[in-house]
């Protein structure tokens, strides 16, 4: 899954760049409707486009036979058992060729997302760290393995030089999960250890200023599904004890977009699905 990530992110490394250059909002929206496209393409080639056709045809003439015989009951009774019917054939003729476009489009949902979605933890200067109450900061919760919870007492955490820890670390061994709170005291890109002893398990990458990395996340998991929506870092290796390490970036302000995942999610079915029924006479595709 690594490897697949590694590569899926050079792809669009390269893909976006001439987008980019008028802006995050342009590459988005287009790429999302360059990928609708294709994907149409794909479901013409991979669906029975005539099945298709004319399971709608007979729902319109049974639609039409409703209409026109309204007056005889075991007409239209017939009719519309047939159009109830005809219509869980036509969802399957559909929906069956859509499974294999859900995979690929989870890829291209989760480099949107990470590219996209959010902004560097803001910097507080020095001299205001001290007046800064509980929940200010921003809380990194690190969960340990299921069969492997008992170690999270063991577990510490050394911060990059531009980060400061504002609480002890809280640690629930019967949970296996820990959090401590920090804070960004200036701009720059660093990781975060994960500590057993002196002992580096793993790390975490955390981003504070006002200039985003070519791609950014919030979490780093272990799960290989987890991994498909977090494409940014590499997983953490399978004899690692930790599930997942995770902080909130702040969402990304896109102007008139919605920021987010939420927002770019939103953004991408949106424009992705309007680009496609653009252009479905066009191409002559049946869906």
């Amino acid at each position: 899954m690594n490897f697949l990530n590694w590569l899926t992110s050079f792809f669009f490394d390269v893909f976006l760049t001439p987008f980019e250059l008028l802006g995050s909002s342009f590459a988005l929206i287009v790429t999302s409707g360059i990928f609708g496209i294709v994907a149409l393409l794909i479901f013409k080639s991979i669906s029975w486009q005539a099945g298709i056709k004319a399971t709608k045809d007979k729902i319109k003439g049974h639609m039409i036979a409703i209409r026109i015989y309204q007056d005889d009951l075991v007409i239209v009774g017939k009719s519309v058992v047939s159009v109830l019917l005809r219509n869980f054939q036509y969802i399957g003729l559909n929906f069956g060729p859509i499974l294999p476009l859900a995979l690929p489009f989870g890829f291209v949902a989760a480099q949107f997302v990470v590219r996209y979605a959010f902004d560097p933890i803001p910097v507080t200067p020095q001299e205001e760290v001290a007046g800064l109450k509980s929940g200010e900061g921003t809380m990194v919760s690190i969960t340990m393995k299921s069969d492997r919870k008992a170690e999270v007492e063991g577990l510490t955490l050394r911060l990059p030089q531009n980060f400061l820890a504002l609480t002890p670390m809280v640690v629930n061994a019967t949970d296996g999960v820990a959090w401590q709170e920090v804070v960004a005291l200036s701009p720059g890109e660093g990781e975060i250890e994960l500590l057993m002893g002196d002992q580096v398990i793993g790390t975490k990458s955390i981003v504070a200023g006002d200039s985003p990395p070519r791609m950014m996340q919030g979490e780093r998991v272990s799960g290989l599904f987890s991994a498909i929506l977090w494409p940014a870092e590499e997983r953490f290796a399978s004899d690692c004890p930790i599930e997942a390490v995770r902080f909130a970036y702040p969402d990304r302000d896109l102007g008139w977009l919605p920021g987010g995942v939420g927002g770019i999610l939103l953004i991408f079915i949106v424009a992705s699905m309007l680009f496609g029924v653009a252009l479905l006479k066009p191409l002559n595709i049946q869906i």
